[in-house]
């Protein structure tokens, strides 16, 4: 079997420099990269990992744990992630909690998971925390403690902004785009707004509902919070029975701001079922679902906050081969976001999510 030093001698290149091919951790000329691959593939050569981790402390992985990989975001998060990585030589390690927030059950799987991937030796974790706010400062100490057990492995944030406890993040400002939302309703004429929010313990939820109520008390719009909130899961199904709720307790309502795009969806559905064609509905997220809905000629949806799961991956596995490279690196990432309507829907397309 050849080794590294038969790949140097066939492709008439030091040691070092078939290394930094394989490893991809300098820059080597197009000329050069071209010599060590056609050596390595005319000689058959595959490296050791094991052998390999062993003697630089890294083992190519890259752990992501997720909240709901049969959800409609976080696929699309980890094709990202999984972009980056590939590209960078990486492979990631994926674990779903398959939880809800706060959840004591949820969080156990969560530390477990934590563990795992610090024994395996990854060389980063990005991930999706269930652990309430009031708790964080401690979990997370507790976490970066056992993360630099071995080596030091840095933790990224996903969707939920945890800089001030020392963890690197990277997240939606959930507070202004549901004001953008709401004002977008209130300039196409809606005085009676309503609220279909998702799992009150996640902070990205709690974040946009603060922002619903803040613009309407801006706009000096009246709000009931008894009456015009309703409480969802994020699920199509929820949307709609949150909807025949509110129709219910607020039959003169004309605005809806849901909390993603799958509830706007399913209430779009409750709307239908109960002929109420004058209410305008505005989403989060951007999906190809509600895409789809918006450029149907008759159709209630308003709008939609398009969020880039794909881009918010690729930032997130960035920030990490960053940390690990020793590079200058923006420790709080706040990703953009643009208004999606009936006018500029063909403009979009399906961007983030392809």
């Amino acid at each position: 079997m050849s080794g590294i030093k038969e790949v140097a001698k066939k492709a008439g290149v030091s040691i070092s420099t078939v290394s930094n091919v394989l490893n991809k951790s300098k820059y080597v000329s197009p000329d050069l990269v071209m010599r060590v691959e056609k050596a390595v593939e005319e000689l058959s050569y595959e490296a050791n990992p094991i052998a390999r981790s062993m003697k630089n402390n890294k083992t190519g992985t890259i752990g992501v744990i997720t909240e709901d990989m049969c959800g409609v975001f976080y696929p699309y998060v980890v094709k990202g992630i999984n972009s980056v990585a590939v590209e960078k030589g990486y492979q990631i390690i994926i674990c779903d909690t398959q939880g809800i927030y706060g959840d004591k059950d949820a969080i156990k799987r969560e530390k477990e998971l934590f563990r795992r991937l610090i024994a395996s030796r990854v060389d980063g974790i990005i991930f999706v925390s269930f652990v309430p706010n009031e708790n964080a400062e401690k979990y997370f100490s507790q976490l970066r403690k056992q993360a630099n057990k071995y080596k030091k492995i840095p933790l990224v944030s996903l969707e939920r902004d945890l800089t001030e406890i020392g963890i690197d993040s990277v997240f939606f400002d959930g507070y202004a785009n549901a004001q953008k939302a709401v004002q977008h309703l209130i300039d196409c004429g809606c005085k009676k707004i309503c609220h279909i929010t998702g799992p009150t313990e996640m902070q990205i939820v709690k974040d946009r509902s603060k922002g619903f109520e803040d613009c309407l008390q801006k706009n000096q719009m009246y709000f009931d919070r008894k009456t015009m909130v309703a409480y969802g899961d994020y699920s199509h199904q929820s949307g709609y029975t949150c909807m025949k709720q509110l129709l219910e307790q607020v039959p003169d309502l004309d605005g809806v701001f849901c909390g993603n795009d799958q509830m706007a969806v399913g209430a779009k559905t409750a709307m239908n079922v109960a002929e109420q064609g004058q209410i305008l509905i505005y989403g989060v997220d951007g999906s190809p679902d509600i895409k789809k809905e918006l450029k149907k000629t008759e159709n209630q949806i308003a709008g939609t906050v398009a969020q880039s799961p794909i881009s918010m991956g690729k930032d997130a596995a960035n920030t990490v081969l960053n940390i690990l490279n020793g590079k200058d690196y923006e420790k709080e990432i706040k990703e953009n976001v643009f208004m999606i309507n009936q006018e500029n829907v063909d403009m979009y397309g399906v961007d983030g999510w392809q």
